[in-house]
C-alpha cells in the first residue's frame, strides 16, 4: 500500500476491535480490568505501530551514501555539510 491512508485503516481496525472488545468481555468483577487492559493494549500497539510506519514513510533525515568515487560525488559533501 505504501501510504498514509493505511494508518487510517489500521485505526479504523483497532476501533472496531476496541468497539467488540467492549461488548466481548467475561462478565463479572474484573470485567472493568479486562475492558482497560484490552482496550489500552490495543491503543499502545496502533501509536507505536503507526510511529514506526510514518517515520519509515516520512524520514526526517535522508539516507547518504558512502560507496560514491569521487568523481561522481561532485556537489554531494557541499550538499550535507561534509568536509
Amino acid at each position: 500500500m505504501s501510504s498514509g491512508a493505511e494508518v487510517l485503516y489500521v485505526l479504523i481496525a483497532v476501533i472496531g476491535l476496541s468497539v467488540g472488545s467492549w461488548y466481548l468481555t467475561p462478565k463479572g468483577d474484573n470485567q472493568t480490568v479486562w475492558r482497560s487492559s484490552i482496550i489500552l493494549t490495543l491503543a499502545m500497539c496502533y501509536i507505536m505501530w503507526a510511529l514506526t510506519y510514518l517515520s519509515q514513510l516520512h524520514p526526517l533525515i535522508q539516507p547518504m551514501r558512502s560507496d560514491l568515487r569521487p568523481e561522481f560525488a561532485e556537489g554531494y559533501s557541499e550538499y550535507y555539510g561534509m568536509e
